[in-house]
């Protein structure tokens, strides 16, 4: 299996098999919606889909502890990162607080924050959807979450230990489709967007982005640094497309 840095498998929960699809393509980034239903997180994207057996921890935290341990403290034994998006569809606050109680008891998992301070783990967790503050979650003592950070996070002094990486909505930014070629200026504002977003140390993300093999290759191209789908299988086999040009 080849790991794949910058394949992310959006709503990763949709899939026959959430998680495993992931693995099984080589994905090192998958994202899961929780909503807090009394003491449990569960996983879904509208609450009709919640079921309870379907939670946070037997879906992504337990296999990716059991698998962490298979492979002496990594996801995949040759990748440099697994990141565990996790998408908050309740209220912020209290589904929060419910989120940090179930993290810490995968301390052995997680990347551990103290401060600005950061101890790898084989899984790094990013807050996104409903989030509490940026300042709030920053004056967390210990903490075992980074935040989705948006664009205008790029004028913020956040430092990466709090901000890994940065979102934003494709279809608000760019016109282009996918169909014909990218157009030049939009290409060029692509490229400032990625600079901008590396000069911080953050890692850089679009959602929304049309899911076709004309935006990853642009994508791709431009150096984007995680590219999502929900055609896990396709973007595994363009993205090994890619591998083999350039070990050519």
């Amino acid at each position: 299996m080849t790991p794949l840095p910058r394949a992310h498998s959006h709503n990763d929960y949709w899939r026959k098999r959430p998680l495993q699809d992931a693995l099984e393509c080589g994905f090192c980034s998958v994202e899961a919606d929780i909503f807090r239903v009394g003491d449990q997180l569960l996983v879904g994207h509208d609450p009709p889909e919640l079921r309870p057996e379907r939670t946070l921890e037997v879906l992504y935290l337990a296999p990716l502890r059991e698998r962490a341990r298979q492979f002496r403290g990594r996801i995949y034994p040759d990748a440099p990162h697994f990141y565990l998006l996790i998408d908050v569809k309740s209220d912020a606050q209290p589904t929060y607080d419910a989120l940090h109680k179930t993290l810490a008891r995968y301390d052995d998992l997680l990347t551990r924050y103290e401060g600005a301070r950061a101890y790898p783990r084989a899984v790094t967790a990013v807050l996104s959807g409903n989030r509490i503050p940026l300042e709030r979650l920053g004056r967390e003592r210990v903490r075992f979450v980074g935040y989705d950070g948006r664009l205008p996070d790029l004028d913020s002094d956040a430092p990466p230990t709090l901000i890994p990486w940065v979102s934003d909505s494709w279809t608000r930014l760019f016109r282009w489709n996918g169909r014909g070629a990218f157009p030049d200026a939009e290409r060029e504002q692509l490229q400032q967007i990625l600079r901008r977003a590396h000069a911080k140390g953050y890692k850089l993300r679009f959602w929304g982005a049309p899911d076709i093999p004309p935006v990853w290759d642009a994508l791709w191209d431009t150096g984007v640094d995680l590219i999502g789908t929900d055609l896990p299988y396709a973007l595994r086999d363009f993205m090994w497309g890619k591998l083999k040009t350039t070990q050519r």
